[in-house]
């Protein structure tokens, strides 16, 4: 199989995930349990932490000493731009977040159902750009990033991507719409994803010394989204315990997915 398949199945299957997340519209009848919602929302924040150290910022760290430059420079320099970057995209773009009072970001007069999708938008852009750079990285002969592991993190990213499917799906049937749009509004949510990922990879491959920054801008990003939204609306209320145990269950998951295919 070439590295362009390789590739390719790398950056479909976080969308994948999303895509069956979705898909839960058509099999569940209601609202998501409250419980069931925290403790879903606690184990994509953990994925993505661990994603952010293992899989990011120690390969951008054992980079930089490999090309025996100063080793805390770019993590420190991408982490900071990553983390600027999703708190201007976040002051920018209008979002409503899953049980909030009101909108963030502009004012607008966007729908209820289009901000709800593009909340979760915002979550998939450093998502799409971690696995870009990941697979740009393994398919460098002189990069200490195995595909074993780009394909960890794909894995681990579409494992927490199932329940944010369902957890913008369902809440859009609460607005009116059709399961079918619903649905669609899921997909969509996803597809910046593999397109992120895609320009991730041609930014990569033209300017490869930058690729440590690049893992750890993503990784920035990345725990900007866990900080801001994902571990507020976990702990938000009551059964606050129940998005804890979510975290360290998927915090452990996919440091075991990173260390055994790594």
């Amino acid at each position: 199989m070439s590295n362009t398949m390789i590739t390719t199945i790398g950056l479909i299957i976080p969308l994948a995930g999303t895509v069956l997340g979705a898909a839960m519209v058509f099999f569940l009848k209601g609202e998501m349990n409250p419980k069931v919602q925290k403790a879903l929302l606690g184990f994509a924040s953990g994925v993505m932490i661990a994603a952010s150290v293992w899989s990011l910022l120690i390969p951008a760290i054992d980079m930089t000493a490999e090309q025996g430059g100063i080793v805390w420079l770019p993590c420190s320099v991408g982490f900071l731009l990553g983390t600027g970057f999703l708190l201007l995209l976040d002051t920018i773009i209008p979002h409503l977040h899953v049980d909030a009072g009101k909108p963030e970001g502009r004012k607008s007069t966007f729908s209820k159902s289009l901000m709800l999708v593009l909340a979760v938008t915002l979550h998939n852009i450093p998502e799409g750009m971690a696995v870009g750079v990941v697979f740009a990285g393994s398919s460098a002969s002189n990069i200490n990033i195995t595909g074993a592991s780009a394909f960890a993190l794909a894995i681990g990213i579409a494992i927490q991507n199932f329940p944010e499917g369902a957890i913008i799906s369902m809440p859009l049937l609460s607005t009116g719409i059709s399961k079918r749009r619903a649905f669609s509004y899921g997909f969509l949510s996803g597809i910046v994803e593999p397109i992120g990922a895609l320009l991730t990879i041609i930014l990569t491959s033209h300017i490869m010394p930058v690729l440590p920054y690049i893992l750890s801008f993503a990784a920035g990003a990345m725990i900007y989204v866990v900080i801001e939204e994902l571990i507020p609306e976990a702990q938000s209320g009551t059964h606050s315990n129940i998005g804890t145990i979510g975290t360290a269950i998927g915090f452990t998951l996919m440091m075991i997915l990173d260390i055994a295919l790594g």
